[in-house]
């Protein structure tokens, strides 16, 4: 059962339109979004702290449970046409090979 992983770097409903669709697409049995393990580094006595550059969109990554490879794409595919429409960056990560 192929284990998708995707970073989404947008902001909240951005990430919230993309696990809806991941939901709905048939055959998807587990959708979750996996807390960041990483500490953010942000330094408030930095001469940067609070200025713009600082607070980009957030990111958020999703874990996907598929059947299938057919539909580990159909994922992908839905992914990134809804990423180009809503103008998100969606990074996705795997161990399977996508176009076999």
């Amino acid at each position: 059962m192929p284990q998708l992983r995707l970073r989404i770097t947008g902001r909240e409903d951005d990430a919230r339109a993309i696990s809806n669709l991941l939901a709905s697409i048939e055959g998807i049995e587990h959708v979750e979004e996996v807390a960041d393990l990483m500490g953010h580094m942000d330094d408030d006595d930095s001469s940067s702290a609070g200025l713009i550059d600082d607070q980009g969109p957030g990111v958020h990554e999703l874990e996907i449970e598929a059947p299938n490879m057919a539909t580990a794409r159909k994922v992908r595919e839905a992914v990134e046409a809804l990423a180009f429409e809503l103008d998100v960056i969606v990074e996705f990560e795997s161990d399977e090979e996508w176009g076999q």
